[in-house]
């Protein structure tokens, strides 16, 4: 019955689409001959042409168009409008271009379409439509859904009596379970009690103390050992709570002192009695280079063997405290530590441990001797400059007057007074060396751009350093600050010259043959500070180099020991910071290390005045 309401409307389907198909095979041949037959068929052409083969048809076309490859109508046919063109898809019209005829159906519009490609004409596609009755293609479809509805649930019925089976099933297992159930509720009121018992043990023996058993009614032994039980736990309750306020008393005062010796700036080292490290801070790690944690259960004098002879002297003298001056070295760097060692004692007056302490004293020495040294060239420069002039113009003076007088001889006396004359001279230059030292000028300072500057160290030094190769990395953009533009090259000047008389030294003492004197200017600025680097491939920096700023401290047989502190003096003078660290090795086959100085000075913005200028304008 189902098979045979099926087969009308397939039917009906077919025929309509066999027909339609035949049709517009029928009209697209027509067409297609007619190209053939003629050199140039324009869009009119097309047009009569379409209205002429649509009129042959017999079982007759609702609608015919030509259109292209975009869907876009060419030509239409008799009774073909605009209003009425349904626009095939991208998809429709690539499928017709692959030589298929595609039928398009539409039951909204009671309508089959069909768009074929014709293949003598240049991007031209026949688009027909023919009109059916949507009714009975619905029907179709109704038919083909109930057919599948009976198909589906005829194919379930096993497994609809296989779910009324697992009902079934659950039922029987439900009424056992209920059963069984019954029978541990009667079990439980007799042994509740005791399983709550033992429940709250395990919770009291997982850490919870707040735990309370509900007590029986009754003086029996199962409500005695509920009564009991709870009286213990609060016993225990109050007895945990007062160790853990302790604990936490405890905890507070360790965690201050640790805060405390973390916060201060001298180093702190706590040794047991066997004299190994049991605490490091913060400060004693950054000033010895060491790890607090690593370093520990370790012996003073292995973490730190400068300490070992004071340690030693404490421990064998028997005295309370010792205190003295050391110098260590960390990362290539000198330091000048003043280390004070005390016994540590308990209550009873037992010795348990050592404290350590010790202070960076460094710039506190430096500082010392740069003003003794200060005093000292001052009173060199007063003692000698004055008599200077004197004996140079009496050595002139004797020259003059009895050279003439001396005849042969007075050659000789030429040669006298000119080498007092010279060593006058140089004489003079070494006291003009002190006064500058002693007594820096005070830096006319100006809105000056600090890498216009750099760029004129750098060429002055390209031409008077021709051997060595001077790279420079110095940024395009004007960089503004407060400075006094003589000083700051004098500064860049004797810093480049001293890497090119380091590089020298490395040649003197042999270099191999492939070696390339060079020396690296780099500047950076970053926000309101510039950071300018000199780095060279010479003789390096030696382990005590915190002294190359002392002054009359050289590494150089003609050095005066007095550049390298007239330069710090000056970038101190303008805020600034000095310092001499290894540089990365120029060469990747090589591991020597140069030395870098590197110079951080302040920056002014862009529409900030000078301080001198500030100050003049409101003076005026």
């Amino acid at each position: 019955m189902l098979s045979a309401i099926r087969c009308r409307p397939q039917a009906y389907e077919a025929e309509h689409r066999e027909g339609l198909i035949e049709d517009t095979h029928a009209l697209a041949n027509f067409l297609n001959a007619a190209r053939r037959a003629r050199i140039f068929v324009s869009d009119g052409d097309i047009r009569k042409l379409l209205t002429s083969g649509q009129a042959q048809i017999q079982r007759g076309l609702r609608e015919a168009y030509v259109i292209d490859g975009g869907a876009e109508i060419r030509a239409r046919g008799e009774r073909s409008y605009l209003f009425d063109f349904e626009q095939p898809s991208a998809e429709d019209i690539k499928r017709a271009l692959a030589g298929e005829t595609v039928i398009i159906q539409d039951w909204d519009v009671n309508e089959f379409r069909a768009l074929v490609q014709l293949s003598d004409f240049v991007d031209r596609f026949l688009y027909v439509s023919r009109d059916v009755d949507g009714e009975i293609l619905a029907l179709l479809d109704d038919t083909q859904e109930t057919v599948r509805l009976y198909n589906q649930l005829e194919s379930e019925r096993g497994r609809l009596l296989f779910e009324f089976g697992l009902l079934y099933l659950g039922f029987a297992v439900i009424l056992i379970l209920a059963a069984i159930w019954l029978g541990l509720w009667f079990a439980e009121r007799m042994a509740g009690p005791l399983g709550r018992l033992t429940g709250a043990v395990q919770r009291v023996g997982a850490g919870d103390l707040d735990v309370q058993v509900v007590e029986e009614p009754g003086d029996d032994e199962i409500a005695m050992l509920g009564r009991i039980f709870n009286q213990m736990i609060r016993q225990l309750k109050g007895q945990r709570q007062s160790l853990l306020e302790n604990n936490q008393q405890i905890e507070d005062r360790r965690r201050l002192f640790d805060s405390v010796l973390s916060s201060v700036t001298a180093g702190v080292v706590g040794l047991d009695e066997a004299g190994k490290v049991a605490f490091v801070n913060r400060s004693a790690e950054r000033l010895l280079d060491v790890s607090g944690r690593a370093d520990q259960d370790t012996n003073l004098a292995v973490a730190v063997p400068e300490f070992g002879p004071l340690f030693n002297r404490l421990r064998d003298s028997g005295t309370e405290v010792a205190q003295e001056e050391i110098r260590v070295v960390r990362g290539g760097k000198q330091e000048n530590l003043l280390v004070r060692m005390a016994t540590r004692r308990g209550e009873d007056g037992e010795p348990l441990g050592y404290v350590v302490a010790f202070d960076d004293v460094t710039d506190l020495v430096n500082a010392q001797r740069m003003a003794a040294w200060g005093d000292v060239a001052r009173r060199i420069a007063h003692e000698i400059k004055n008599p200077l002039t004197p004996i140079q113009l009496s050595a002139e003076r004797l020259k003059r007057k009895f050279a003439p007088m001396l005849g042969e001889d007075g050659d000789e006396l030429v040669q006298y007074t000119d080498v007092i004359i010279r060593q006058t001279d140089d004489l003079r230059r070494i006291v003009d060396e002190f006064s500058r030292f002693a007594r820096m000028p005070e830096p006319e300072r100006r809105r000056h751009d600090l890498a216009e500057l750099v760029r004129g160290a750098v060429v002055l030094q390209q031409n008077g350093q021709p051997d060595v190769t001077i790279i420079s990395d110095i940024p395009d953009d004007p960089q503004y600050g407060d400075l006094d533009s003589t000083m700051i090259g004098q500064a860049l000047t004797n810093l480049i010259k001293n890497a090119g008389e380091a590089i020298d030294t490395r040649i003197e003492n042999g270099v191999p043959d492939d070696f390339q004197p060079e020396i690296r200017v780099h500047m950076q600025a970053s926000g309101a500070q510039a950071l300018i680097s000199i780095s060279d491939n010479g003789v390096g920096l030696p382990a005590d180099r915190a002294r190359l700023f002392e002054p009359y401290v050289t590494t150089r047989e003609k050095g005066t020991g007095l550049g390298l502190p007239i330069v710090k003096k000056i970038i101190e003078e303008h805020g600034g910071s000095l310092i001499l660290v290894d540089a990365e090795p120029f060469d990747k086959n090589s591991e020597h290390r140069g030395a870098r100085a590197e110079i951080r000075l302040a920056l002014l913005n862009k529409n900030e005045p000078s301080k001198k200028t500030t100050q003049q304008e409101l003076e005026k």
